[in-house]
């Protein structure tokens, strides 16, 4: 792949992430306030710390491939400071566009660079930014399965759910 294609496949990765941040805020929103600390399983995040989750991580992947380096997770505890749904889609709607801004303006030659993280995995800028946009959607169903349980109404996330028509 040469820089311009891969400029064309960011452009395209971008886009696509803006498209389902809709669809993740409106999940978010659907979380009712009473029921933050659902869990479905001892294992499993709280639906606040999905909500939190879903917020800091897709901002925090989204900074380290523009960085081309990984540095530690964020904080998701009660120290982040996001303590319900409307703070979180507040957070969401300033932090994430800045994020992909950053990306939109990599040099093209950037794009090919591969970033290694923490030794895991290393992958090329854009197969990265392919999975921010897959952590991020997989993190927002989980969310939209705790819904129902607590007595919310999942949205449309790929057309109606059985909820909205």
């Amino acid at each position: 792949m040469n820089p311009k294609e891969a400029r064309t496949v960011a452009d395209f990765l971008i886009a696509d992430f803006e498209f389902e941040m809709q669809t993740t805020m409106r999940v978010i929103a659907a979380v009712p306030d009473n029921h933050l600390q659902y869990t479905p399983d001892g294992r499993s995040k709280t639906a606040l710390g999905l909500v939190r989750h879903l917020v800091l991580e897709d901002e925090w992947l989204l900074n380290c491939i523009a960085d081309g380096a990984f540095t530690p997770p964020p904080d998701d505890s009660d120290a982040c400071g996001i303590m319900n749904p409307a703070e979180a889609i507040a957070q969401y709607k300033v932090k994430l566009p800045a994020a992909l801004n950053r990306l939109r303006a990599l040099p093209d030659q950037k794009l090919l660079d591969s970033i290694d993280m923490f030794g895991a995995i290393k992958l090329p800028t854009n197969n990265f930014l392919a999975l921010a946009i897959k952590h991020s959607v997989h993190h927002r169903g989980q969310l939209s399965t705790y819904l129902r349980p607590m007595g919310a109404k999942v949205p449309g996330i790929y057309g109606p759910s059985a909820d909205t028509h």
